[in-house]
């Protein structure tokens, strides 16, 4: 039985390495970086990291031939997140990120129905998560989206647009509860 989808299948597939990596092959590194074991890391070449981040046990930073990472200073990653930066991922100081958090910078395009979605072109969009943000464990912030200032993410949030500083959301897809008070 032939499948019908063979004419659209990739003639090669390669591998994007081991993910083992020496802090020596990051754009940047800053001081009194903590990484845990099982931390994957591909194209460090691509990513910078601030003084004082602390990365959790087996955490991918899917870095990317283009586009770039930066994580900045103080920030808190916890276990098994994966973060994708095809398409430019910033985060700012002093975010804390709970353990298992996804965020992806580019999806598949809907060419039409004939072509399978994995065969499409891919686009990228940069995630942008601003200082002092925290965002729940087990949340997933899509492409395209920023996350204000001193925002807070509930757990398992589906980020799918621009959150506004000092916002608490939560959800699927998150939407605002209410704004955070006090100093700013």
């Amino acid at each position: 039985m032939q499948n019908s989808n063979s004419g659209n299948l990739p003639q090669k597939r390669k591998s994007h390495g081991t993910g083992i990596f020496d802090l020596s092959e990051f754009r940047k590194v800053g001081s009194g970086v903590v990484v845990e074991p099982g931390v994957l890391v591909f194209h460090p070449e691509n990513i910078e990291i601030g003084s004082g981040v602390y990365i959790g046990h087996n955490t991918i930073l899917k870095g990317y031939h283009k586009g770039k990472m930066i994580i900045g200073e103080g920030t808190w990653i916890g276990q098994q997140c994966f973060f994708h930066s095809a398409g430019d991922l910033i985060i700012g100081r002093n975010v804390g990120i709970g353990p298992g958090v996804k965020i992806i910078t580019s999806f598949h395009s809907e060419e039409g129905i004939e072509k399978p979605i994995l065969h499409s072109s891919i686009e990228f969009a940069p995630v942008h998560i601003d200082d002092n943000c925290d965002i729940g464990v087990g949340a997933i912030i899509l492409p395209g989206t920023t996350i204000g200032r001193g925002s807070q993410i509930g757990a398992g949030a589906v980020v799918t647009k621009d959150i506004e500083p000092y916002a608490v959301v939560a959800g699927v897809p998150a939407k605002t509860l209410r704004m955070r008070s006090g100093d700013r």
